[in-house]
């Protein structure tokens, strides 16, 4: 989205390109790609000078077609088995603290990716055993054994986003459903014992204050314990467009909303994405015993 188009609370804080082309090097240079550069995120400058990656694992062509999302969808390429490994490399190599680990939706694979995701974890935790490891999954298609495979390589967060309002699914994701997600959600908070469970949605696509107190409430109701909410910005003109710029009084006045029904950790603002800010999280919220 061209410069002039956005809000000052937006167009301010943008950063200088530096340091991403410094991490893009350090990444791609291993073959791997991050969500930062595929999904456009304008939050690369921040985080790579505060030396965070989320890596982008099972390729960069997603099976899916969402009209708001930056990622290329097309059929993707064949799954590389070196990739766990090569990306715990990269993990080690960099000093991550803290990482965090997405990927593609690959329903061309019978168990969605989640075995490449379980041995993603695996690597890093022989590899780089001081380092917490946070996983944003796609749905699995709503697969319970796919989700559980996730689960027993033992991540420190898992993350599955609702990403909007379900009014508006069936024009911008109609591959999904906000059923079978926040299905997903109530799954891991029921399975994974002392996870940190994780959702993110978006705004300024068309969603009512009402429709946002709900899918909010539906979080806290089904488990989820930290919350990203976001501005959705169009990565390009293929992209549907902005309906409406939030301003940053009414990301917080969101913030609070979503702590008083139950949710322990928000984080609210223009710039937010599902992984920024996850290792503060994730340090705030790890001694959590989610009674």
């Amino acid at each position: 989205m061209h410069s002039r188009l956005l809000p000052e609370w937006i167009r301010s804080r943008f950063p200088s390109a530096g340091a991403v082309e410094s991490m893009r090097r350090r990444t791609y240079a291993r073959g791997l790609a991050t969500v930062c550069k595929e999904a456009l995120c304008p939050n690369q400058g921040d985080c790579s000078e505060r030396r965070t990656a989320t890596f982008l694992i099972l390729g960069n062509r997603c099976t899916r077609n969402c009209s708001f999302c930056g990622i290329c969808a097309g059929r993707p390429e064949p799954v590389d088995p070196d990739e766990p490994h090569r990306v715990a490399g990269a993990v080690k190599s960099l000093g991550l603290r803290h990482t965090v680990i997405t990927s593609v939706t690959r329903d061309d694979l019978s168990d969605g990716g989640a075995f490449v995701f379980a041995e993603t974890i695996r690597s890093i935790r022989r590899l780089a055993p001081a380092t917490s490891i946070e996983i944003l999954v796609p749905d699995f298609q709503g697969s319970l054994h796919a989700l559980e495979t996730v689960i027993n390589a033992g991540p420190d967060v898992i993350a599955h986003n609702l990403e909007m309002v379900p009014r508006l699914y069936s024009a911008l994701r109609p591959e999904a459903s906000y059923t079978r997600s926040l299905r997903v959600v109530e799954s891991i908070s029921a399975r994974a014992v002392n996870v940190i469970v994780k959702s993110g949605i978006m705004v300024g696509l068309g969603e009512t204050i009402a429709e946002l107190r709900e899918v909010i409430s539906d979080l806290a109701t089904v488990g989820c314990r930290a919350l990203t909410i976001g501005q959705y910005l169009r990565p390009t003109r293929r992209q549907v467009p902005v309906q409406r710029f939030v301003p940053p009084a009414e990301f917080e006045w969101l913030r609070q909303l979503a702590i008083s029904v139950g949710i322990r950790h928000v984080v609210a603002g223009p710039l937010v994405r599902s992984s920024y800010k996850a290792e503060e999280t994730y340090r705030k919220l790890k001694s959590d015993t989610f009674d």
